[in-house]
């Protein structure tokens, strides 16, 4: 065979494209398996709030107002609903993003680590069970997935180089950043906490390009986000207000009571403070714990003895005024009881990599089933902690910047209430670094010495 002919075939079969397209097709066939027209859950809130874009709002006008997710995931299944194209197709598009996931992790890998690493890897990211509990539904992680594996392979376009010239990358990293950001708002603090950072650096350190780099590519997420941000002033009278879910979230995460470990929830109305209030609130009422099979017997009597109080105040209020409400009653819940909220952290953490634990909840064999492949991050980001540390300053930038934003990320998801899905989607990031720090600092052999 001639050497131009292996070139060609080797080019072929390295094409992370066809090399991962069985799994594309297989995302297509589970989710056209698992499809329900019926909406639920977040799909409702999503679909409500792209139907409300058709008529040139995000929050309903004359109604309590409404910021519980940012307008990322709503704007895309927006796209669907004006040209009628059947919600099934915007439901399909998970599969792409899945798929796209993995070969721009493995475009992204293949700059640092050897190709059977890097194979390995996204191999391991394409298996990812964890990732298709969502890939049927109108929510957005599927989305968050492809979002971040395409940020930090753009990032690392920047980054792979000391020159300044790559203008284009630098635009379309910040910006899709951006639109992270208005997807998962989290990242908008993000976002803000590095942009901070990054001008300080730059600042002390004027000739050191990467900060110049980074601080632009910041700097243009910001003013991706914007327009969204200048919206919400506009409604608030608030700078830098990304939501109104804070507050909740927030609020139960600082439960001090015992049996209660910050995971979010979903409570019945108590009829007093609605009607204390005079709110019809149809989009924001919680799901009746009763008909949620998998609680325990008792739940709602716990709960109603625990929180009713607190909610007749709560609710007396609409909007931002109910956020501050649920705010208030965070501070002085983590003021009294400081150790329970420790302990709720350590708890978000166990929900983040184990689905465990969560209030009232019976115990499910199916939570097993998390171990296998979040075990194996676990066991591996441990590894990775102390040669990240003595070789700090050896790193690629590039993957410096990702650390710094899988720190924040999880600082923020720790310090607040978390489940699951919010660590599938940073799988990603995680993967680069472990592979990274792997390829350079352990080496296998699968021989006996002699």
């Amino acid at each position: 065979m001639f050497p131009q002919e292996s070139l060609q075939k080797n080019r072929i079969t390295k094409n992370p494209f066809l090399i991962f397209l069985p799994f594309l097709l297989f995302y297509i066939v589970l989710v056209l398996v698992l499809y329900n027209k019926v909406l639920s859950g977040d799909e409702i809130r999503h679909v409500t709030y792209a139907k409300n874009l058709l008529h040139g709002y995000y929050s309903k006008p004359g109604v309590d107002l409404s910021l519980e997710v940012g307008p990322g995931y709503p704007l895309f299944i927006f796209f669907f609903l004006a040209l009628h194209i059947p919600l099934l197709f915007a439901t399909l598009m998970n599969a792409v993003f899945v798929y796209l996931s993995v070969v721009l992790l493995f475009k992204t890998l293949e700059q640092f680590v050897s190709f059977r690493s890097a194979l390995i890897c996204c191999l391991f990211l394409a298996c990812y069970y964890n990732a298709y509990e969502y890939m049927a539904l109108l929510y957005s992680e599927s989305l968050t997935l492809f979002l971040i594996s395409l940020i930090i392979f753009l990032i690392t376009k920047n980054f792979i180089t000391e020159n300044f010239i790559l203008k284009k990358n630098i635009f379309f990293a910040g910006f899709f950043l951006g639109i992270l950001a208005l997807t998962k708002i989290i990242f908008g603090y993000v976002i803000l906490c590095l942009l901070g950072g990054s001008a300080v650096l730059w600042i002390l350190n004027k000739k050191n390009i990467n900060y110049r780099k980074s601080f632009f590519i910041l700097l243009i997420s910001f003013f991706t986000a914007v327009p969204y941000l200048i919206y919400t002033y506009h409604l608030t009278d608030r700078l830098l207000y990304w939501g109104t879910s804070g507050g909740t979230n927030l609020y139960w995460m600082s439960t001090p009571y015992e049996g209660e470990y910050g995971d979010w929830i979903y409570i019945p109305q108590f009829p007093s403070s609605e009607t204390k209030a005079g709110i019809e609130n149809k989009t924001n009422n919680p799901i009746n714990i009763e008909s949620r099979n998998n609680f325990i017997p008792g739940s709602q009597d716990s709960i109603k003895a625990h929180h009713e109080k607190d909610f007749e105040e709560i609710y007396k209020y609409t909007g931002v005024k109910r956020d501050d409400a649920y705010k208030k009653y965070v501070f002085a819940n983590i003021k009294s009881h400081p150790i329970k909220y420790i302990e709720n952290c350590f708890s978000n953490l166990g929900r983040m990599f184990f689905n465990y634990p969560y209030s009232y909840t019976y115990q499910k064999p199916g939570t097993l089933l998390r171990l296998p492949f979040n075990g194996i991050i676990a066991v591996l980001i441990l590894f990775c902690i102390i040669p990240t540390l003595i070789n700090w300053r050896r790193l690629n930038f590039a993957i410096r910047l990702v650390l710094f934003i899988l720190l924040l990320y999880f600082g923020g998801s720790i310090f607040g209430s978390a489940e699951t899905r919010m660590f599938t989607v940073i799988v990603p990031l995680l993967l680069l670094w472990i592979a990274y720090i792997m390829e350079r600092s352990i080496k296998i052999s699968y021989q006996f010495e002699k």
